[in-house]
This record gives structure tokens, C-alpha cells and sequence, in this order.
């Protein structure tokens, strides 16, 4: 939700600096950054679930393939017309930052326990 709100925030201003390839480069950014951040979220909760000592290991491995790709994204789209890139790519690492600090306000505040109650392991 705040890095849906940043996009719009981050497209917003897009437009008005850079014009209708701002608005562009910004919403395809946001697009891509949401796409491949829920991706990555979707993967964890389900290895979480079978298996949840891997949980930490997977989640590290997780984030270093969505940095890598969005860095492969970026590559890939440097000397595009279709949209501004700069506009593009400083939406990218908003959208990011945005995410990643709202990952870590959610999971600080969760009650997760560190033991499990059945002492079965």
C-alpha cells in the first residue's frame, strides 16, 4: 500500500517535471517494482510454510535475485524513447526504499514465536 502510494506520489510529480513520458517511466516503474517485491513475498510466505527454518536463508536469497533483476531492468531499459529514464529509474529505487522500510515496520511489530510451543523439534 505505501509503495502504491509513492508511485502515485512519485507519477504525480513525474508528470509535471518531465510530461507524459514522466508519468510513463514512473507508473511502468512502480509496476515493476510492485510485480517483483510480491513475487518475492509470495515465494517466502510459501516456503515459510513447508519450511520454516529455511525461511531467513531464502528471504536473503530472495531479495539479492529482486536487487539483481531490477538492476538487470534498469540495464536493459537505459536508452529507451518510450519513457524518461531517469524519471524511471529514480522511481525505481523510491519505490524500493519505500517498500523495503515498510517491510521492516511490519515485521518489527509482529508477534512471531521464536520457540515452537509443541517442543516437538
Amino acid at each position: 500500500m505505501c509503495t502504491t502510494a509513492a508511485g502515485v506520489i512519485a507519477a504525480i510529480a513525474a508528470f509535471f517535471a518531465a510530461g507524459g513520458k514522466g508519468l510513463l517511466g514512473a507508473v511502468f516503474a512502480t509496476v515493476v517494482v510492485l510485480a517483483f517485491f510480491a513475487i518475492g513475498q509470495l515465494a517466502i510466505g510459501r516456503i515459510s510454510r513447508n519450511n520454516p527454518l529455511m525461511m531467513m536463508n531464502m528471504a536473503l536469497f530472495t531479495y539479492i535475485v529482486q536487487i539483481l533483476l531490477l538492476g538487470l531492468v534498469l540495464f536493459l531499459f537505459k536508452d529507451t524513447k518510450a519513457f524518461d529514464t531517469k524519471v524511471f529509474g529514480l522511481t525505481i529505487l523510491g519505490a524500493t526504499l519505500v517498500w523495503v522500510a515498510s517491510q521492516v515496520w511490519v515485521f518489527t511489530r509482529l508477534k512471531i514465536a521464536y520457540v515452537e510451543p509443541d517442543g516437538e523439534r
